[in-house]
């Protein structure tokens, strides 16, 4: 009589255990939270958390546990990290990270382990297309897709002459080409620097030089703080067009302040989007978080947990159906703080692009501001090459 007894002890505890996990969601947050980028991670991980915190600390009814890495933006920290994530804390979802050569570094660990990976910024175009991936969704955009804000309106303003100044590495590489796909005029120099450099005044030096129109900039966190304090400083603000991908933007402008105003960015959102759920947003976020603006980095991740929560009550919390989880993901059924929103066949948004421009308000804190639409239901060029239907 002891086997049988013992056996149902263990197959009881089993029952008890698999009870336990079906009760909780677990998800492993991943993003750059040390260093001058940090700022942008910040960003990601409150905006995430926000939502978790207005949803009463559950995704789709069930409790919420969140488990915190820091990437270091070291794509072999990355690695390390994601690996704990999935086979050490056994997360349902992984949500992260900020860069994209984090992503490429990431996306193997978590994917071939089964489990879903949801990037709320890093938008790589190497996944979006015969590299699409069943367990890798994104709430931010396609990288290039920002760019081509940027491209289209120096087209449409007639400017001919430009500098393109971007970190070497994937992003870098995919904002030169974004805003190439939309901008027929002279591209005067190409400048690709470290990821992270702070000091421009060799770079700056060459683009007073060149005399461009305008100079399209992609210098996110730290790089973007120096670089406008820099371009402001050597007197080229009121000569040049600046044109911001992710260089002036709400993780950056407290620091960067009255030298960013009236600079130009290319945004799938901004926080005077106007509709119900992103003025509660904002207006949570700003009290949550000493007063602090949020930016794209936050509603995306923002987005991502109700994303997750919409998709966990659709399968009445039963994740190991994979396929119908997956299902209820590409479905994106809860209200995105940008609007009308949809995935693609490639797990990409298509969405409305604006062009946004650095202002002040009364209550003299900075933001960026729709200025205008530039794209609408706009998907980006890599889907039709992912087989993913």
């Amino acid at each position: 009589m002891i086997k049988p007894i013992a056996a149902l002890v263990a197959a009881l505890a089993l029952s008890l255990s698999a009870a336990h996990a079906q009760d909780h969601v677990k998800v492993g947050l991943i993003a750059t939270l040390s260093g001058p980028p940090a700022v942008i991670g910040q960003q990601l991980r409150n905006g995430f958390m926000l939502a978790v915190k207005t949803l009463g600390g559950k995704l789709g009814g069930r409790d919420a546990d969140v488990v915190v890495a820091d990437d270091q933006l070291k794509p072999d920290v990355a690695v390390g990290k994601a690996r704990e994530l999935v086979e050490r804390d056994k997360v349902d979802f992984v949500v992260g990270p900020v860069f994209s050569n984090i992503l490429a570094a990431i996306m193997r660990p978590i994917t071939s382990a089964g489990v879903i990976l949801i990037s709320p910024n890093a938008g790589s175009s190497a996944f979006a297309s015969k590299h699409c991936n069943p367990n890798f969704f994104v709430t931010s955009y396609q990288n290039d897709q920002v760019f081509e804000v940027l491209g289209q309106y120096a087209q449409d303003s007639g400017i001919k002459k430009v500098i393109i100044i971007v970190p070497n590495y994937q992003a870098g590489k995919d904002a030169a080409a974004g805003f190439k796909h939309k901008f027929a005029g002279r591209i005067l120099d190409e400048i690709y620097m470290p990821l992270g450099q702070l000091d421009y005044s060799v770079e700056l030096s060459r683009i007073a030089a060149a005399k461009p129109n305008a100079i399209f900039a992609f210098l996110p966190g730290g790089m973007g703080i120096n670089f406008v304090k820099q371009f402001r400083q050597a007197g080229l603000a009121g000569k040049i067009t600046f044109l911001s991908a992710f260089t002036v933007d709400e993780s950056t402008l407290p620091a960067q302040g009255d030298a960013a105003l009236g600079m130009y960015g290319g945004a799938n959102w901004a926080p005077n989007v106007d509709n119900p759920q992103n003025k509660a947003f904002v207006t949570a976020y700003e009290k949550a978080y000493g007063g602090t603006v949020p930016a794209t980095y936050a509603f995306q991740a923002y987005d991502a947990a109700m994303l997750i929560d919409s998709a966990v009550r659709a399968v009445h919390g039963n994740l190991s159906d994979k396929a119908a989880l997956r299902a209820a993901l590409k479905k994106a059924d809860f209200k995105s703080l940008r609007g009308k929103f949809k995935f693609n066949n490639n797990h990409y948004p298509i969405q409305d692009f604006y062009l946004v421009k650095v202002a002040k308000r009364p209550d003299s804190k900075y933001e960026t501001e729709i200025v205008k639409k530039v794209f609408s239901n706009y998907a980006d060029s890599y889907a039709k090459d992912c087989l993913m239907k």
